[in-house]
């Protein structure tokens, strides 16, 4: 099994300091003390050596909002449905598709396509959770919630921790998704968690044990609303949630039943581990480098922008349109209220601002044998 670890020195501030754990990278120092996660085994690019992380970003949020089209901020909600609609569709349509040939050479490209679309149904779920689905909060929290409650998902348990995610990205200390861990918490961590967490395969599978009890360092479900993820007015949204995500697990309890656990574990349960893994794969890449050096921040050093700026695009291909531009993710993070369906075009009017090469440096995740829709 592959490593994902390597340590790495973040100064704290001008007389401290702290060792961290970065998912596949080595150390580099930036100046003013910034923590900068670096390849092991790649050198800078052109475009990494124009990316001073330790130097505040030459242009403003504001200037990259100016320069996006107003258009690009309008939601459409028969549109948003027609992608809904698309989506649906195609799952009812290859998992009836799949059960009627019931042959074990169509299953594994079910579980691929299946697993697939579940992915895609995420996506949109996501896009309510950000309210850029539509501009009714009642339509987001419907949709929302029957789109993430079909995979598993406690829909506002998720919105809300999301919302952090977004609110603290780039924040070594504060951010949700798979931030760096201080030197002395991962000590602190038992053999099964080191393995769960930080060996391959097992991270591509571990969405569904965070949500039940988030990251190593951090306390709370997204299931409980007394967590710490959540404020007291936000108790009854979370309980809606969960008593959603129980209904769903009753529902696929039944189907079970009827059909036999067999078939329930080919037409479900396969693709719903496939999804799970798109998702782990996916959120590790936009927020991790390969080609490309990421800084994390902490204190003074770290703004809402430069948080922004540390994540990443990804080009997935001819998959870019099945799972709805997921990879424009510097754009989304800076401006989560744009309709995927914008994100490219905003990308590139965004990029005019002086953001250039930050927001359009989208690395492909593997040769696509289509033309990429980007």
């Amino acid at each position: 099994m592959a490593r994902l670890l390597l340590s790495v020195s973040v100064p704290m501030s001008a007389s401290s300091s702290r060792r961290i754990v970065v998912p596949g990278t080595a150390r580099h120092r930036g100046r003013s003390g910034v923590c900068v996660a670096v390849p092991a085994t790649s050198t800078a690019t052109a475009t990494q050596q124009e990316f001073d992380p330790a130097a505040a970003p030459p242009f403003g949020l504001g200037d990259i909002r100016a320069a996006i089209p107003k258009h690009c901020w309008v939601k459409d909600p028969w549109r948003s449905m027609g992608y809904v609609v698309r989506d649906v569709v195609l799952v009812l349509g290859l998992a009836a598709a799949a059960a009627r040939l019931d042959s074990w050479l169509v299953w594994p490209l079910y579980w691929a396509a299946q697993g697939t679309m579940f992915w895609a149904l995420f996506v949109l779920g996501h896009d309510c959770g950000h309210g850029s689905f539509s501009n009714n909060p009642r339509l987001n929290s419907v949709v929302g919630h029957i789109l993430h409650s079909s995979i598993l998902v406690p829909y506002n348990g998720w919105r809300i921790s999301h919302r952090t995610h977004h609110q603290n990205h780039g924040h070594v200390d504060k951010d949700e998704s798979w931030h760096p861990l201080p030197e002395r918490l991962f000590k602190s961590l038992d053999s099964v968690v080191l393995m769960l967490r930080f060996r391959l395969p097992f991270p591509m599978l571990v969405y569904p044990f965070y949500l039940a009890n988030r990251s190593p360092g951090k306390s709370g479900s997204h299931f409980h609303p007394a967590s710490d993820l959540f404020q007291p007015s936000e108790s009854k949204q979370v309980l809606t949630s969960t008593a959603c995500w129980l209904a769903m697990v009753a529902l696929l309890a039944g189907l079970a039943f009827l059909m036999g656990p067999l078939q329930m574990l080919k037409l479900y349960l396969v693709p719903y581990w496939v999804f799970v893994m798109w998702l782990d794969f996916v959120t590790y890449l936009h927020h991790h480098g390969h080609n490309d050096k990421l800084p994390w921040y902490r204190g003074k050093e770290w703004t809402y922008l430069r948080g922004g700026l540390t994540t990443l695009d990804r080009d997935y291909g001819w998959i870019n349109n099945i799972h709805h531009d997921i990879g424009t993710h510097v754009i989304h993070h800076l401006f989560p209220q744009i309709p995927h369906y914008h994100l490219i075009e905003a990308v590139n009017r965004g990029s005019q601002a002086g953001a250039g090469k930050l927001l359009q440096r989208a690395a492909k995740v593997w040769p696509s044998p289509l033309a990429s829709t980007w």
